[in-house]
C-alpha cells in the first residue's frame, strides 16, 4: 500500500479510506496486467493468447445540448474551475478531465499518446484539432479513479460542427462505463440531435445511459417542472428504444450556481452515487477477470506442456518408423546392387581386383543373396527386380510420410512457462485474493 494510502488509513475517514483502497486495487490489477515481464500480458503473448490489461479509471460521458450544465458538472465534482461555462457554446470538442499528479493542459497530439485508445478516432476528419485533455491535481470524491469526457454541446438547425460529432460520440460511448445525458429546462431539452445520439447508443449501452434534468433550479415551480419533465418523457418515449419501464430522471443542479431560495429537490448526490456503483461494479468485474484471466493462463500453459510431451512420443515413434522402414529400403537396395554387380563381374576378375582370398571372403558373405536370386526364373527376372523397386520406393515414402515430427518446446520456453506457472499459481491469483478480501472488507461492519 502506498505512503499516501497509509496516512488516509491512519486518519481515520471513511471515504478517504474506501476511495485509497480501491485505488490501490486499481494501480495492482494495472501492475500485474503490464508491468515486466511477467506480466499477464508478457505471458499472453507468449502463450499467443489475447489478454487486455484493464483501465485504471472509469471513463465517463457526459452528453446533452449546448449549455446543459455538463461543464459546470465537472467543476463541481472536481472542486475545480476547469471547464469554461457560459449560455454560449464553450466546447466545441473533446476534453477528456482527469487527475494527475500536476496540473496540465494537452492538446489534440499529445491527447492521443496519452490516451492510446483515441488512435482509433483519428479516422473522422479534422478532430484531432478538438481533442483536449485537462489534467488537474484534485483528489476530490472518487475523481482519481475517473476521466470524464465532456463532449461538444449539441444544438438542431444549421449549425455546423468542423468533423462527425454524431459518429464520434457515439464511438466514445463504446469507450465508456457511464453515459449522463442532461436535459437543459431552459435550453434545448428536446434537441433532436441530442435525442438522436441517445437513441443509437441505447442500441448497444443501454445499460451505461443515466437521464438528468440539469439546472432544475431554473425549471420555475414544482408544477413547471413537472412539466418540463413530462415533455421530455413524452418526447423519449416516442422513440421505441428509449420507451422502457423503470425510467429515472433526476433532478440536479450545482449547488453553488443554484438560484436563490429554490424550493426544487436536489438530486445531485444520486450522480455520485451512480459514480460510485459503477467504480465498484468496474473493480469487481477487473478483479474477476484477473482470476478468469490468471486461470485461462495456467490452463493455456498445461495445455501447451501436455501437447509437448505428446508430440515428444508421437516423435519417438516417427523416428522408430524412419529407422525401420529406412533400413528395410536400403538393405533392399544393397541386396539388387550387390545381385547386378556380382552378375557382371567373374570370379577371376574379383581376385585379380582384390585378391583371391578376400574375392572368398565376399563370396562366402553373399552367397545367401545369390542363393535367394537364383530362384528367380531368368524369364522373370527382370519384372522381380522392378517390382522390387516399386516396393523399395514405396518404402522411402512410407519412411518419409511416417517419420513426420511435430514441433517441441525448447528447453527454453519449458523453463519460462514453469516459471510463469509457478508465479501465476503462487503470487498472482494469492494477490487476486487478497485484493477481494481487501475490497470485500469495505463492506463488512
Amino acid at each position: 500500500m502506498t505512503r499516501r494510502a497509509a496516512r488516509r488509513i491512519a486518519g481515520g475517514n471513511t471515504e478517504c479510506l474506501t476511495q485509497s483502497i480501491n485505488e490501490v486495487i486499481l494501480q495492482e490489477c494495472h501492475e500485474l496486467y503490464v508491468e515486466g515481464t511477467e506480466s499477464l500480458l508478457a505471458m499472453g503473448e507468449r502463450l499467443g493468447m489475447a489478454v487486455e490489461s484493464p483501465r485504471k479509471k472509469i471513463n465517463i460521458m457526459l452528453i446533452g445540448n449546448h449549455s446543459a450544465g455538463k461543464s459546470s458538472f465537472i467543476n463541481w465534482y472536481i472542486e475545480e474551475t476547469i471547464q469554461r461555462t457560459g449560455v454560449a457554446i464553450e466546447t466545441q470538442g473533446f476534453t477528456l478531465v482527469t487527475s494527475g499528479k500536476r496540473r496540465e493542459t494537452l492538446t489534440g497530439t499529445a491527447t492521443t499518446h496519452f490516451y492510446p485508445m483515441l488512435k482509433e478516432l483519428l479516422s473522422t476528419d479534422k478532430i484531432i484539432d478538438y481533442l483536449a485533455t485537462e489534467v488537474t491535481t484534485s483528489k476530490q470524491k472518487k475523481f482519481p479513479l475517473i476521466t470524464f469526457i465532456d463532449t461538444p454541446g449539441l444544438v438542431d438547425g444549421e449549425m455546423q460542427y468542423p468533423f462527425d460529432v454524431d459518429s464520434a460520440i457515439e464511438w466514445m460511448g463504446k469507450k465508456c462505463d457511464l453515459i449522463f445525458v442532461f436535459f437543459d429546462p431552459i435550453g434545448q431539452a428536446l434537441c433532436k440531435r441530442t435525442l438522436n445520439i441517445v437513441e443509437n447508443l441505447n442500441e448497444y449501452a443501454g445499460d451505461k445511459i443515466k437521464f438528468y434534468l440539469s439546472k432544475a433550479d431554473t425549471a420555475g415551480s414544482e408544477t413547471d417542472r413537472q412539466k418540463v419533465l413530462m415533455q421530455i418523457v413524452q418526447e423519449l418515449c416516442k422513440r421505441p428504444g428509449l420507451n422502457k419501464t423503470g425510467f429515472d430522471m433526476p433532478t440536479i443542479y450545482v449547488p453553488t450556481l443554484a438560484a436563490e431560495k429554490t424550493k426544487c429537490v436536489n438530486q445531485i448526490e444520486e450522480v455520485c452515487k451512480d459514480i460510485d456503483r459503477s467504480i465498484a461494479h468496474t473493480l469487481q468485474s477487473i478483479l474477476n477477470t484477473l482470476d478468469r484471466d490468471s486461470t485461462a493462463l495456467v490452463e493455456r500453459i498445461d495445455e501447451r506442456m501436455e501437447t509437448d510431451r505428446t508430440n515428444g512420443k508421437h516423435n519417438i515413434k516417427a523416428h522408430s518408423w524412419w529407422l525401420f522402414l529406412t533400413t528395410l529400403a536400403v538393405g533392399m537396395v544393397l541386396a539388387i546392387t550387390t545381385q547386378l554387380i556380382f552378375s557382371l563381374v567373374s570370379p577371376k576378375l574379383l581376385d585379380t581386383l582384390i585378391g583371391k582370398e578376400h574375392s572368398q571372403l565376399v563370396f562366402e558373405t553373399i552367397t545367401p543373396v545369390l542363393g535367394l536370386f537364383s530362384l528367380i526364373p531368368e524369364e522373370n527376372k527382370y519384372f522381380i527386380f522392378g517390382a522390387l523397386g516399386g516396393v523399395n520406393l514405396i518404402l522411402f515414402i512410407l519412411a518419409k510420410v511416417l517419420s513426420r515430427t511435430k514441433p517441441r518446446l525448447s528447453s527454453k520456453q519449458k523453463k519460462q512457462f514453469s516459471a510463469d506457472r509457478k508465479k501465476l499459481v503462487e503470487t498472482i491469483k494469492p494477490r487476486q485474493a487478497d485484493m477481494y478480501s481487501k475490497y470485500l472488507a469495505q463492506c463488512a461492519e
